[in-house]
């Protein structure tokens, strides 16, 4: 099917609320590693892996082996039923985290591992107890993770979902109180402890955070923001709700998750995106403790589909065994000494931020009132596909690049994405 049949299909038969990130869209046929070539045969180096879910690079043969490995054997069965790949895979979670962490409800995607998550906070909790979520944070797309989201934006639907409150973000650029790490005594997780006590009911069932908001342009909070934040959520009873879907699987480098950058134990984990190397699936992980809470007669169809499995499974084993623990460091330090040598060359980058191979560049108008700049972002979005490269845009102003190419990528792919990320930052006055 040629470009003008596909985007004429697109606009006749898909919700017309399907994102498209470019003026003129690209339609991809085909994909290798780092490389996607579009249906004009146009190639593009993705430094973005389908929003940091290809985590080991597209149509991966040792992934795709065993999926197709499982398809010949067994490819569905639904939660009724247990089978071989379904407590296998429950076991490699609980050995990748650390211990009391080792009972998983397997789903479909982020959106429905964190509306689990909340579910089995709140039956934990055994009352009409408020959630905390964070500004400028996004969970997903349901009616209840839409109400967790902090993004005007992403919020479509003007039905409210009552007891969820949200505190301030660990935004250390834009400090919502004007203030400055670390003389600033984190006030922004302090202002929890207010927040409940005069936004809620005074009874917590949990605290949702992602270790670094995502679609929230990379914020990094400081090092210590999850211990003061968690300490003061537990006090009022609630649990702490990692949510790595986005930084999950050695994606912020050094460890397996991004919370334990933090120093911090969560009582749940919710994981989706890079899990399975792009295949569906999505992951609830809680403590003995809280899972037990959950005894209601529940299933996923699709959660724990054998192949869904297979795919998570195999990417988890390449993860280890291609150390991609450490190539995420290690490549993440390239890449961002490259991103701070172009932020010194273009003074319209306020910010470069992340951890591992999660990083982003904040665009301003000027550096001194830090003006967010969205057109900048676009511009430097179209420049970058013009040189064959593949970025993301977030952030609450749209403002932020966010960089985030599969973690199997080389020493010379990171060179090739900044040569051309800095040709296109050339091009954008």
């Amino acid at each position: 099917m040629d470009y003008k049949t596909i985007m004429s299909k697109h606009g006749e038969f898909l919700f017309p609320s399907v994102i498209n990130y470019h003026a003129e869209p690209i339609a991809f046929a085909k994909a290798k590693g780092l490389r996607l070539t579009d249906v004009n045969d146009v190639e593009y180096l993705d430094f973005f892996g389908g929003i940091l879910t290809v985590s080991l690079g597209h149509c991966h043969e040792g992934i795709n082996a065993a999926i197709i490995e499982q398809m010949q054997k067994l490819g569905h069965t639904s939660t009724l039923y247990p089978n071989e790949m379904i407590v296998t895979m429950a076991e490699k979670m609980a050995s990748i985290l650390p211990e009391g962490l080792n009972r998983s409800f397997f789903v479909n995607s982020g959106t429905e591992a964190d509306e689990t998550a909340i579910t089995i906070a709140k039956t934990h909790a055994g009352g009409n107890h408020d959630i905390i979520a964070l500004r400028h944070c996004y969970s997903g797309r349901s009616t209840l993770t839409m109400n967790l989201c902090a993004h005007a934006a992403w919020r479509v639907l003007p039905t409210q979902v009552p007891g969820i409150k949200h505190a301030h973000a660990p935004y250390c650029y834009r400090c919502a109180m004007g203030l400055t790490y670390p003389e600033c005594d984190l006030r922004c997780a302090r202002d929890i402890e207010e927040l409940i006590q005069t936004e809620t009911c005074g009874r917590v069932a949990a605290f949702i955070a992602e270790p670094i908001l995502g679609v929230g342009g990379f914020i990094v909070p400081p090092k210590d923001y999850f211990k003061v934040a968690t300490e003061i959520v537990r006090k009022y009873g609630g649990i702490f709700i990692a949510d790595e879907v986005q930084t999950g699987f050695g994606r912020t480098g050094t460890h397996m998750n991004g919370f334990e950058h933090y120093d911090v134990m969560p009582d749940v984990v919710t994981y989706a995106k890079g899990m399975a190397n792009g295949f569906p699936i999505g992951c609830t992980v809680a403590t003995d403790k809280v899972a037990k809470s959950f005894e209601g007669l529940t299933i996923c169809t699709f959660g724990g589909n054998p192949l869904a499995m297979a795919a998570a499974l195999a990417t988890i084993e390449t993860i280890e065994a291609e150390n991609v623990l450490e190539r995420s460091t290690e490549r993440g330090a390239q890449l961002r000494a490259g991103l701070d040598r172009l932020a010194e060359t273009h003074k319209w980058v306020g910010e470069v931020r992340g951890m591992g191979l999660m990083l982003a560049m904040e665009l301003v108008e000027d550096r001194a009132t830090k003006e967010p700049s969205p057109a900048k972002a676009v511009a430097l979005m179209e420049a970058a596909k013009a040189e064959g490269l593949l970025i993301g845009k977030g952030g609450l102003y749209g403002n932020t690049l966010r960089i985030a190419p599969p973690m199997l990528v080389s020493e010379e792919d990171i060179d090739e994405g900044l040569k051309k990320l800095g040709k296109a930052m050339d091009q954008v006055n």
